[in-house]
């Protein structure tokens, strides 16, 4: 098989540092605005199921919309490597502020959970754009990667605010006023990006026809088993293993139908060439474990510091900023190191193996730990993350080519949803046949595992002299 040509040199994204500078800060407005809208809501679900009589589908308003995003970043991403990413951004900004409205304008939680789920369309369409936007704008890997430390840090600090604005704007003027809180960042990331943000012509040389059916089999391998997870493992009556079974047998179907497919269209909407070589299969494999262990210890830890240590609502949260805070300490210092590496996937098992010894200091937390303990092991496990999560992204990137960027950084993220999927469903088993302290240690144990996993297949990953790889032709 003769080799494709190789792609058009991309145009050159931005004449100037400034427009370089307002192109990335409608980036960051973007992810701020993806992380308020994923976030916000947490404090706020409580008094909403109770206002609207609503507490039996409480857990659907997330489930909705995290199965809406994760079904959708994959078909997103290839969307924006075909026709361009800033449309796409641009209509995923207005359908989030417009779900935010309709959300805090709905009457019963059924139309709640329809337009979260509608929202969370857009949330996919927003991730798969712009985590994959900078290597439009800089097709140097070195130059980008201290770029990417600026978006993870926005996502990072927007990800810990949200929560607590979101909380504020519901004690002060009720919980409708805090889904008016995402429109108005929305106004700022729309305003950057239309004005700011260049138009680039995707690097794309073959058909652009849409591959329907491969969208609709890559939502059903994506989406069914993630529904499978949340219907078969429910508690009490809002379990229907069965109905879990069926989506389970579904998702798989869809997968070994998907592959043939994509091998014979001519513009697949998952072009399996991204996942072909050894690297980007060990990558993704490293990103299931840290979606696991990263909500593991975001959906987990709070119950420990509450059920087990007796810590108030809000005690456990500031506990729990470090977590989410010094992701961007962590990105930042791995955004200087970066340039100096010769072989840059140290970076990534040097935070795996910091993301390992941070759980370990959560694993012994107990009743009677100093809270400065408990404050200093999950500042270690967000400077982890730190490590991790910007060079899952870029390393992906750097291994693709440049018409393949957008579906290949979704892929990583999709992989990362299905993680932490997995992660949550297991400790949540775990917690329902035993005790809240049993379930999440012996979750936390498994944690450990999975960092010294990533940390074997990072350091199996060999991304030395990609730099000059075929993603910067």
């Amino acid at each position: 098989m003769t080799a494709p040509p190789p792609p058009p040199p991309a145009t050159e994204p931005a004449h100037s540092r400034h427009d370089l500078l307002m192109g990335m800060a409608g980036v960051a407005a973007t992810v701020v605005l993806a992380a308020f809208d994923s976030t916000i809501i947490s404090t706020t679900l409580p008094r909403v199921a109770e206002a609207l009589d609503g507490m039996a589908l409480y857990a659907w308003v997330g489930t909705g919309y995290l199965l809406a995003t994760a079904a959708s970043i994959m078909i997103f991403g290839r969307l924006g490597d075909l026709f361009g990413r800033k449309p796409l951004m641009l209509v995923s900004v207005l359908i989030i502020a417009l779900g935010s409205i309709a959300c805090g304008l709905s009457q019963t939680m059924g139309q709640l959970i329809l337009f979260r789920t509608l929202q969370g369309i857009g949330g996919g369409m927003m991730i798969a754009t712009a985590f994959a936007a900078p290597a439009d704008l800089f097709p140097d890997a070195k130059q980008r990667v201290k770029w990417m430390a600026l978006v993870s840090a926005a996502f990072a600090m927007a990800s810990g605010i949200g929560p607590v604005l979101g909380g504020a704007a519901t004690q002060a003027l009720g919980w409708r006023a805090a889904f008016f809180i995402s429109p108005i960042a929305a106004a700022v990331a729309l305003f950057l990006l239309a004005k700011y943000f260049p138009r680039i012509k995707p690097v794309h040389t073959g058909e652009r026809r849409i591959d329907w059916i491969g969208a609709v089999l890559l939502v059903l391998a994506v989406g069914a088993p993630l529904a499978a997870l949340e219907l078969g493992f429910a508690k009490g009556e809002h379990a229907h293993p069965m109905m879990g079974l069926a989506l389970a047998v579904v998702g798989i179907a869809a997968i070994f139908l998907l592959i043939p497919i994509e091998r014979r269209v001519a513009s697949p909407i998952f072009p399996l060439r991204v996942l072909a070589g050894r690297e980007p299969q060990l990558l993704n494999l490293a990103a299931m474990t840290v979606g696991a262990v990263m909500f593991v210890l975001i959906f987990y830890s709070p119950l420990l510091l509450q059920q087990v240590l007796g810590y108030t609502p809000s005690e456990a949260g500031l506990l729990l900023t470090p977590l989410v805070a010094a992701i961007s300490v962590g990105s930042i210092i791995n955004g200087r190191l970066f340039p100096r590496q010769a072989e840059p996937q140290r970076l990534m098992v040097f935070g795996a193996g910091l993301l390992a010894a941070g759980t370990l200091m959560v694993l012994l937390i107990s009743p009677g730990t100093s809270a400065w303990w408990i404050l200093a092991a999950f500042f270690v496990n967000g400077c982890a993350l730190g490590f991790l999560l910007p060079n899952l992204t870029l390393f992906m990137q750097m291994l693709s080519e440049r018409r393949d960027v957008g579906v290949a950084s979704a892929l990583v993220q999709t992989t990362r949803a299905i993680g932490s999927a997995l992660g949550t469903a297991v400790v949540g088993i775990l917690i329902s046949h035993g005790t809240i302290l049993n379930g999440v240690r012996t979750g936390l144990v498994l944690c450990i595992v999975l960092c010294l996993t990533c940390a074997v297949l990072a350091h199996r990953v060999k991304m030395k002299n990609l730099a000059t790889s075929r993603n910067q032709a």
